[in-house]
C-alpha cells in the first residue's frame, strides 16, 4: 500500500494562518499542566487518565479548516498518522526554522533513548490501512539502534511483571490504537502493565482525556471553566479557533431542529469522521435517533477548498505535535461531505508556508 497523495506540488498556506495554529496548539497543550484546569476537570477523569506522564503524547495531530476568519478547530487526533507515503518516503515538509533537523529526525526524538524496545501496537494491526507506516516506524526506530516490533494487543505477554514479545521485555508501546483509555477486554494485560508502571504507553490516556476528547470543546466554550484557568487573551485565543461546541443533552432540542444546518452533529466517542452527521444534510428521523448524551454539537466550518489539477478539492491542515514542539505539517485533499481519500485525485498534500 503507498498512502495516496493528491499532489507531488506543494499547497501554499499564509504565515498567519501557519502562525495562529501552531500559537493556539501551544495554547492548548499547556493546559496539560495547569492547575485549575486539572481541579476543573478531575471528577470527569477515567481512572487510566489519572497516571502522571513524563513525556508529552507523541504525535498529537491538530486539524483545522482555513477560513475568512483564520483558522478553526476541526478536531485534536490523540495517535496521528499520515506522514508516510510510501516507497520508503515520508511527506515532504517545508522549510521552517520551527521545525530543525530532518523529519526523520524529529520523529524519532521524540522517543526517549531510555526506551530501547518499543512496540508498534494497533488493533488488528497487519489489517489496518496504516500497517505500512507503522512498519516505516519500527525501521526509523531500528536505525537508531532500538529494538522495535509491529503489534496487535494479543502478541504481547504479561511474565514476571513486564510485558514481553517473542519473549524479549517491552519498554514502551507507540500506542496507534483507538480505545485510548485501554478499556476493551483485549487490552487488559497492557493496562495492567501501565498501571503498574511497568510499561510506557505514548500516546497515552491522559493526553486524550486533557486535550484529545471532543468533550473538552465542550469544555471550553462552557462559560467561566476556562476564564477560571487562563488569561483573558489566551481564553480569547483558544475561543477564536475552537468553534462552538456544546453537548446536544443540553440544547434546547426544537431550536437545535430549527437550526440545524448552522451544526455538525458528532459521537463524543468516536474519532475521525466516524458517525459525524452534517445537520443540512440529517433527517427528521436521524435526528430523534441520535443519543443526546453522547452527541457532541459544533458549528459548522466549511472545509477549505483548492483547485488541485483542475479539480475543486476541499481542504483541511493538519499539525503534527509533541508537546509544544512542531513535528510535522500536512494538509488533506478530498471531495465529499466528510474527509475521506475514496475520490479520485483525493489523498496528502504537502504545504509550503507564504508571507
Amino acid at each position: 500500500m503507498t498512502t495516496s497523495l493528491a499532489s507531488e506540488t506543494a499547497v501554499p498556506i499564509s504565515s498567519s494562518d501557519f502562525e495562529a495554529m501552531l500559537s493556539f496548539s501551544r495554547t492548548v497543550f499547556r493546559l496539560k499542566d495547569n492547575p485549575a484546569y486539572l481541579a476543573a476537570l478531575a471528577g470527569t477523569l477515567p481512572d487510566a487518565a489519572r497516571i502522571p506522564t513524563a513525556w508529552p503524547s507523541v504525535l498529537m495531530g491538530f486539524d483545522f479548516h482555513l477560513t475568512s476568519a483564520g483558522p478553526k478547530l476541526i478536531e485534536i487526533n490523540n495517535n496521528a498518522g499520515g506522514l508516510y507515503i510510501g516507497d520508503g518516503r515520508w511527506l515532504p515538509q517545508p522549510v521552517n526554522a520551527t521545525m530543525a533537523g530532518t523529519l526523520s529526525e524529529r520523529l524519532v526524538a521524540m522517543f526517549p533513548q531510555q526506551w530501547s524496545s518499543i512496540a508498534i501496537m494497533d488493533e488488528d494491526v497487519t489489517g489496518q490501512y496504516m500497517y505500512p507506516e507503522m512498519c516505516a516506524y519500527a525501521d526509523l526506530l531500528r536505525a537508531n539502534g532500538r529494538r522495535a516490533c509491529v503489534v496487535s494487543p494479543e502478541d504481547l505477554h504479561a511474565e514476571q511483571g513486564r510485558l514481553t514479545y517473542k519473549g524479549q521485555v517491552v519498554d514502551a508501546i507507540y500506542n496507534r490504537h483507538t480505545d485510548f483509555y485501554l478499556e476493551g477486554e483485549d487490552l487488559s494485560h497492557i493496562r495492567a502493565a501501565y498501571e503498574a508502571g511497568a510499561v510506557v504507553i505514548n500516546p497515552h490516556p491522559r493526553s486524550y482525556a486533557l486535550i484529545g476528547d471532543k468533550t473538552r470543546m465542550v469544555d471550553w466554550w462552557r462559560p467561566g471553566l476556562l476564564e477560571s484557568c487562563i488569561a483573558a487573551g489566551q481564553v480569547a485565543r483558544i475561543r477564536a479557533v475552537t468553534p462552538e461546541t456544546h453537548r446536544m443533552l443540553e440544547m434546547d432540542s426544537d431550536a437545535l431542529w430549527r437550526d440545524r444546518k448552522q451544526w455538525v452533529f458528532k459521537p463524543a466517542a468516536r474519532h475521525g469522521g466516524k458517525g459525524v452527521v452534517l445537520g443540512k444534510n440529517m433527517s427528521r428521523k436521524r435526528f430523534e435517533s441520535l443519543d443526546r448524551d453522547d452527541t457532541i454539537v459544533q458549528q459548522l466550518v466549511p472545509a477549505s477548498e483548492i483547485e488541485l489539477a483542475g479539480n475543486r478539492m476541499k481542504l483541511d491542515i493538519r499539525l503534527y505535535m509533541h508537546g509544544e514542539q512542531l513535528i510535522a505539517l500536512a494538509g488533506r485533499a478530498w471531495r465529499g461531505q466528510v474527509t475521506n481519500f475514496r475520490e479520485e485525485g483525493s489523498g496528502w498534500v504537502w504545504l509550503n508556508i507564504e508571507g
